[in-house]
């Protein structure tokens, strides 16, 4: 997909991390904006910043694990701007811990965005772009959804997460086979960050009054916050950098995303322990002094 000014791109998790860079982005290539977000004053400040750069903006407090506001969202965006040609199915929340120490509500909460939000954005959007694509040939669409390197992986005391982000690439790669079955004009990818500085690890103030735990955070909770904080503040890539990294794969036609390359050899060995019936090698065997350390954590 080349040529992006005049477009109409749609972006849910605006307020913040990729999600206000891909806006970003988006308004230096002239594009119009249909942005959306739970946290309604993130979204405001981004509102105001693209349209003081001259940008064709509306945005919309949603919450994307409730399909009926995805819908509400995608009515909008068509009596708006008419059409829609680049959907970033990007909202996402952290969630951490010992598997079996998950609440339901935490489970629920970690699906109903990371997964429930990429479903109801690919259910609701992609009828609207395929319409497009049989009315007009020269129409091109393309869908990004975020997943994680924790899509790819499965690092221990992120269960929750884990199990998320391996459903929107098993999501997204499904979507991408379907779409080739019935047209060349819209395209997707899966992106797969890896530990950048996008606020995630501070998604819990954003969690619904009505899914969070009576009881207090769980030990394992408490510790997987707490490296999780470490590793994405230190994180050297900036949102920018995945954004710039994003446009490029789009024009590009390429499927999947990821920010750290040098990651992708825990993915091989990964895949390499399932072929041959191994069991799962140890994610921090390059790095055995982080599962001491949280070992040690673990069993304090």
């Amino acid at each position: 997909m080349e040529g992006f000014e005049g477009k109409v791109a749609v972006v849910t998790g605006a307020g913040s991390g990729f999600g206000r860079e891909f806006a970003r982005k988006g308004s230096t290539l002239g594009m119009k904006l249909v942005l959306a977000d739970i946290q309604a004053d993130a979204l405001e400040q981004t509102r105001v910043e693209l349209e003081a750069q001259g940008a064709e903006v509306i945005a919309r407090v949603v919450d994307v694990s409730d399909g009926g506001q995805v819908e509400a969202l995608a009515a909008a965006t068509m009596e708006t701007f008419g059409g829609v040609h680049l959907l970033f199915n990007n909202a996402g929340i952290g969630a951490a811990g010992l598997i079996w120490e998950n609440t339901v509500r935490d489970w629920e909460w970690a699906l109903g965005v990371n997964l429930w939000g990429v479903i109801h954005g690919v259910r609701t959007f992609t009828p609207l772009m395929l319409a497009a694509a049989k009315s007009d040939p020269g129409y091109r669409g393309h869908i990004v959804n975020t997943a994680s390197m924790a899509g790819l992986l499965n690092q221990p005391n992120l269960g929750a997460y884990n199990v998320s982000k391996h459903a929107v690439v098993s999501l997204s790669e499904t979507l991408y086979h379907d779409l080739s079955l019935v047209t060349d004009q819209v395209r997707c990818s899966v992106l797969c960050p890896y530990f950048v500085p996008t606020g995630i690890h501070k998604s819990h103030r954003n969690r619904p009054s009505g899914l969070a735990n009576p009881t207090p955070a769980t030990q394992s909770q408490l510790v997987a916050q707490a490296m999780i904080s470490k590793a994405v503040a230190s994180g050297k890539l900036t949102a920018a950098d995945i954004a710039e990294r994003t446009f490029d794969a789009i024009r590009r036609d390429s499927f999947y995303i990821v920010s750290h390359p040098d990651a992708l050899e825990a993915v091989r060995q990964q895949a390499e322990d399932v072929v041959a019936l191994r069991n799962p090698a140890d994610p921090f065997a390059h790095k055995p002094e982080l599962r001491a350390q949280l070992a040690a954590a673990l069993r304090a």
